[in-house]
């Protein structure tokens, strides 16, 4: 089968490589029919190349039809249409009961230390094979596929695989109160379904600041405060306070993680981190800071006192600094983490099942290109090049 498999830093390419079979009762197998790009696998391609190898398959968003299951999957069977979530779970931990899967006790990376595995994810997430193919082996797919109806376009459930679920737990874990105020930094795809989510839920004021100009008027065309970093910069907690009360808002969603821009340090760190033999490599990220954390220090000094900072942006560093003292002192709640895929599926597949489309996923990917362009696609996206904001391959 052909995979998109990485190849070093900026070098993906479109392999050959065995197709995958049942290697457990509880695998399945799903022909790809749309896979997209995530913004995290931007850091693959960039920054995180320590924990991957030279032909690891890339991918978490991908849905497709079943082919085969393993013995103990009943609950799809071939000729299935299904969504899988980019988290590998297994449905009767303690965890997955408590809506926590991305922290599955089954599959959790021991030897790491880390969460629960992911699809097409670096050795730190179990180094599993990812979507970005023309076939995937689905472990613990007993419990992990969602069964979508067949009829309308993929895109329509497409993003059930990530961009929405972590969207969703973003805005949750933000908190924002009845007729409040959210500013989201980073208007890529999961910073601006932030805000499609947050309008949908009620937020009385949404905000949010990028530097692209395509992305500001893609979220001020359906209503968004879209503040410019470059004309905002100098000032730009003072102008999102008189767009607030005077406070600032009552949450800030960090949609950036560990690329933010403006900062030049944590910038170089990065670019040398990756110029270096993996051991030496893993060994600096595992014990030293190498996030470039504007992002992050923005939404501390940009959230109200008493706000709540919801981290959805993928950060990588082990000892990267924190301003406690000011996080004590406004009182600030923080809550993180990967998303639940699962926990939040009933409360967004009727979303995208109805006859509308209220968070309107059907237009949010603007190219969708074959999968042997996976290469140039990976490169437009990194650079931000013909307005590309999200793309979706098609095997």
């Amino acid at each position: 089968m052909r995979a998109v498999a990485w190849h070093g830093t900026r070098d993906v390419r479109v392999d050959t490589v065995p197709d995958p079979t049942i290697e457990q009762p509880t695998d399945a197998i799903v022909r790809i029919t749309s896979t997209a790009i995530c913004g995290s696998d931007l850091h693959l391609y960039e920054v995180l190349g320590a924990f991957i190898d030279e032909g690891d398959v890339l991918g978490h968003e991908p849905m497709g039809v079943v082919e085969a299951v393993g013995s103990e999957v009943t609950q799809i069977r071939p000729g299935d249409r299904v969504v899988i979530p980019f988290n590998v779970s297994c449905g009767h931990c303690w965890m997955c009961d408590n809506g926590l899967q991305s922290q599955c006790e089954t599959t959790q990376v021991r030897e790491y230390g880390t969460g629960a595995s992911l699809l097409g994810y670096t050795k730190l997430y179990g180094q599993i094979p990812g979507g970005q193919a023309e076939l995937l082996r689905v472990p613990q797919a007993h419990y992990g596929p969602i069964k979508v109806p067949d009829g309308p376009p993929d895109d329509r459930f497409l993003y059930l695989s990530d961009v929405l679920p972590t969207a969703w737990q973003a805005v949750a874990y933000a908190d924002v109160p009845s007729g409040g105020s959210v500013l989201v930094l980073g208007l890529g795809p999961i910073g601006e379904m932030c805000t499609r989510i947050a309008q949908h839920q009620g937020a009385e004021t949404v905000l949010a600041v990028d530097l692209v100009p395509e992305r500001l008027q893609r979220a001020r065309d359906h209503g968004v405060v879209a503040l410019d970093l470059n004309d905002e910069g100098r000032d730009l907690a003072g102008h999102v306070r008189d767009l607030t009360g005077g406070r600032g808002p009552d949450a800030v969603i960090d949609a950036v993680g560990l690329e933010a821009h403006g900062a030049p340090i944590g910038k170089i760190a990065q670019r040398l981190t990756a110029m270096l033999p993996d051991v030496a490599a893993q060994k600096l990220m595992t014990t030293a800071g190498i996030d470039r954390l504007s992002a992050l220090h923005s939404a501390i000094e940009l959230v109200r006192r008493g706000g709540t900072i919801s981290l959805s942006g993928v950060y990588g560093g082990a000892a990267s600094p924190m301003p406690l003292l000011q996080l004590f002192d406004k009182q600030i709640t923080v809550r993180q983490g990967q998303a639940n895929v699962r926990r939040w599926i009933d409360d967004l597949l009727p979303l995208v099942s109805g006859d509308g489309d209220p968070l309107g996923v059907e237009e949010y990917a603007t190219h969708r290109l074959p999968l042997d362009d996976a290469p140039r696609a990976y490169e437009i996206f990194q650079k931000k090049q013909e307005g590309c904001f999200k793309v979706v391959l098609k095997p």
